[in-house]
């Protein structure tokens, strides 16, 4: 590794994991932004806009965990952003956030099932921000991700709704849980769909 430790600007235990998986839990010290609140992408229908939003996020969340670190750490700092897009007409693209807190969460997600996921495909993108002593880098990957037919998502939502597994997730499911389910193919990194793409972090880090 070319660096000693690595600061992780994340609150997400999945990133944390994901990391470790390339280096050691112990070079990593977790930093998360102090500032919860992040830019919408209401009103943005087209992927360039989307992507230059979800930089302006990573970048956003960099720049909070850097003011934070004594300003003698020569660490690099980590930060990424993971959003589900989907396509529809007659607006375009649309991201789906975190399903609604309390009430009505369950039916938002269902709609993104029946709607928006049931035998078609959706991107998930995960933005990047990686700053040394000598460079800000920004990076986004996008995965491909396809659900089965709507029959098969019918048959089983009801179940994976009442898990719970969708509250706190983007999109409403995780793709490394009981999520998978249904998922008929991926095309790309699965890694950049649990939250932090291991084929970018790698050149960045090793």
């Amino acid at each position: 590794m070319r660096f000693d430790k690595i600061i992780l600007g994340s609150r997400s235990p999945r990133r944390i994991e994901l990391l470790s998986q390339l280096i050691p839990e112990s070079a990593i010290r977790v930093i998360p932004p102090l500032n919860s609140e992040e830019a919408g992408f209401e009103q943005l229908f087209d992927l360039e806009s989307i992507s230059d939003r979800l930089i302006s996020i990573c970048t956003a969340k960099n720049n909070d965990v850097f003011q934070q670190v004594n300003p003698e750490s020569a660490d690099p700092i980590l930060t990424a952003d993971t959003i589900v897009v989907v396509e529809g007409e007659p607006s375009g693209h649309r991201v789906l956030g975190q399903p609604p807190v309390g009430l009505g969460w369950e039916q938002t997600v269902r709609n993104w099932f029946v709607d928006d996921y049931a035998g078609k495909t959706h991107q998930v993108l995960t933005g990047l921000c990686f700053r040394t002593e000598d460079r800000v880098i920004t990076e986004i990957l996008s995965t491909l991700v396809t659900f089965h037919e709507i029959e098969y998502v019918n048959k089983h939502l009801n179940w994976y709704l009442s898990t719970q597994e969708s509250v706190g997730k983007a999109g409403g499911y995780a793709v490394q849980g009981l999520g998978s389910i249904f998922v008929k193919r991926i095309e790309g990194s699965l890694s950049n769909v649990v939250g932090l793409p291991l084929e970018i972090v790698s050149g960045l880090l090793l």
